[in-house]
């Protein structure tokens, strides 16, 4: 026997060699395979547990290890204000990212997790952001070119943090100004929007012309997953209130807010997220027709549908009321992941009990884990599942700041020049013996960025968001021999005593989000209109309105020299300022109906009754002047 004995060892190690590696080959984690013989080939190896985890989002402070391995947790998302720590950095982001990751692939199949952020105008959640002006401004520049490089912006600065999914863009179709989301809106008109959704191949990359309509694209590591929202008819609720019905035909449906996703689509976004609202009475995370039959059937979109946080809680009235009722209801509709975000359990439990029980197909689940699993393909998060620091420069960097800057100039809307035409105010001179600047939102970085900034309402102050003020911006550009008087709410005795050349008003809204913005008045809040009443009183004056929309101004309109829309233009004032000084000339025509009163609303361009303040496309234009 002895003779025998070295080669029928090497025989069985043979063997054992060959079983083994029989055992390791797994199709899908073969980057050679095709991408759907991965995606089939795991999906035939996942329980129906694997794959409803697959298709729940929580929110990051939920996502301990044992809960990231107990449940399978396919995604997990930070909400607004839910950072790894005070002014944590990008290095700070991508160590926490990567905990939860490392969390998701020790699980028995080792999927990765998908994270999830709104960024919606820059990484708007993360301390030292390049924070670029709201939709509402960028849709004044009618320049798709600009809102393309804002994406690829973004989607570096979202890299920069280990993220790999950004909650954007909106391609909402504002239709009353008194909705509390129409900043995030480009236009009332449906033609800017669609031209805005260019942003989707700057946050992604651009399509390859041999790619299928309606699958998903995204080009490296330097991109991310986007996200058009909020499907479906978001913008044109009844009076404008957050999350209410929308009343509508099918022409004007089809015409107005459906044409955006066209677009999207094509473009190869990822994820189309649904809207809370309603249509026709029916909620739309409910509507089967729309979300099913249209979008995945006739559009042929081949990402993943996500609702909207806790939107499932909220098919029911009071929200909650019949939650096993919503996750039947949702998931039938088509909705693929359900950013839960908190009460993943309970979610989770009654989604496997109705397909236990047969009242969801089986089938139902597939087609849901089948479009989240090609999203993280396409993503190559099987390949490269753990962030780096190669990109940590790129978050607040000069380059992106210089963006945002040219971004605020060519938003701005002059919509007054002078008390007589033939006698402009604007440019102003930068050299003066003592000028006035005076508003509330003049030194304010939290004002002048708006809601969805380091908070979920925003902020207030200069503490939590790092860029320029339009004050110092201002005192930057003038010549220095000119003194710049700075008093937030000066009254008119301190105006005229003081011999000011002129003066800078800068006032608006304070920041909100969602439903706290719906405003059936629209007014701007004191001391605002005491500010231009004292001020444009004594002096000549030019008012800045920083707001998310149109707001009443036809009060003030006479008294006023000139007057500036600035909408909400983010952390790079020096934009405001290079306008103001004649640095650059204003371009920008207005993607909103400005009304005269709310009693007009809802009133967009071409309707019958159009008597506006000023109207769709008005903006007057000033020559740059370089030494002044």
């Amino acid at each position: 026997m002895g003779r025998f004995s070295i080669p029928m060892k090497g025989f069985v190690l043979f063997c054992l060699w060959a079983v083994s590696a029989e055992a390791e080959y797994l199709k899908y984690k073969d980057p050679k395979q095709p991408m759907s013989t991965r995606i089939k080939d795991l999906m035939k190896r996942m329980t129906l547990e694997e794959k409803i985890g697959q298709m729940s989002q929580i929110e990051r402070r939920f996502a301990s290890p044992d809960v990231m391995n107990q449940y399978f947790i396919g995604s997990v998302l930070s909400v607004p204000g839910d950072t790894p720590g005070l002014n944590a950095t990008a290095e700070d982001w991508v160590n926490m990212v990567n905990k939860i990751q490392k969390a998701a692939l020790s699980t028995r199949l080792g999927i990765p997790m998908i994270y999830g952020i709104d960024a919606i105008h820059g990484h708007n959640d993360v301390y030292n952001a390049t924070i670029f002006p709201h939709n509402i401004g960028l849709g004044v520049t009618r320049d798709p070119d600009l809102v393309k490089r804002i994406g690829a912006a973004t989607a570096l600065e979202v890299r920069a943090t280990g993220i790999p999914y950004a909650f954007a863009p909106c391609v909402a179709v504002c239709r009353d100004p008194r909705w509390g989301r129409c900043y995030e809106s480009y236009s009332e008109d449906i033609n800017i929007v669609r031209t805005m959704t260019e942003i989707i191949p700057g946050l992604q990359g651009d399509v390859p012309t041999n790619s299928s309509k309606g699958v998903p694209f995204v080009g490296g590591k330097s991109k991310v997953a986007a996200c058009a929202k909020h499907y479906v008819a978001d913008g044109g609720t009844e009076r404008g209130i957050d999350e209410n019905n929308t009343v509508i035909n099918r022409t004007s449906l089809y015409g107005i807010h459906m044409p955006a996703y066209y677009d999207s689509i094509i473009k190869g976004v990822s994820t189309v997220m649904i809207s809370y609202s309603s249509l026709n009475g029916e909620k739309m995370h409910t509507n089967r027709d729309l979300v099913t039959r249209f979008l995945k059937d006739n559009l042929k979109f081949r990402g993943f549908i996500i609702s909207d946080s806790e939107g499932l809680d909220r098919i029911t009235s009071p929200p909650d009321a019949n939650y096993t009722y919503s996750v039947q209801a949702g998931i039938l509709a088509g909705i693929d992941m359900v950013m839960i975000p908190n009460n993943y359990a309970e979610f989770i439990g009654n989604l496997t009990l109705l397909v236990k029980d047969n009242i969801i197909p089986m089938s139902r689940i597939d087609d849901a884990v089948e479009r989240i699993l090609r999203v993280k393909f396409i993503l190559d998060l099987f390949e490269d599942p753990l962030a780096d620091l190669s990109l940590v420069n790129q978050l607040g960097s000069q380059e992106h700041r210089e963006l945002a800057r040219e971004a605020v100039r060519k938003s701005l809307v002059l919509l007054k020049n002078g008390k007589i035409t033939s006698q402009p105010l604007l440019p102003l001179p930068k050299k003066a013996p003592k000028i006035l600047v005076a508003g509330t939102h003049a030194d304010n970085l939290g004002y002048q960025c708006g809601g969805w900034t380091n908070q979920w309402q925003g902020v207030s102050g200069n503490n939590f968001i790092v860029g320029t003020t339009i004050l110092s911006a201002i005192k930057k550009t003038v010549d220095p021999s000119t003194q710049v008087v700075y008093q937030q709410n000066p009254d008119a005795n301190f105006v005229k005593s003081n011999k000011f050349d002129y003066a800078i008003v800068v006032v608006g809204e304070v920041p909100y989000a969602e439903m706290f913005g719906d405003s059936s008045n629209l007014t701007i809040p004191e001391p605002g209109p005491s500010t231009i009443n004292n001020v444009c009183g004594a002096v000549k004056c030019v008012v800045v309105v920083i707001s998310g929309r149109p707001v009443v101004l036809e009060p003030y309109v006479d008294k006023i020299d000139a007057l500036v829309a600035a909408w909400l233009p983010g952390t790079e004032g020096q934009g405001v300022a290079d306008v103001l000084f004649g640095e650059y000339g204003f371009t920008g025509k207005l993607a909103r109906t400005w009304f005269r009163s709310v009693d007009q609303l809802p009133m967009n361009v071409g309707d019958p009754h159009y008597n506006p303040l000023f109207p769709f496309g008005f903006g007057l234009t000033t020559q740059p002047v370089k030494m002044n």
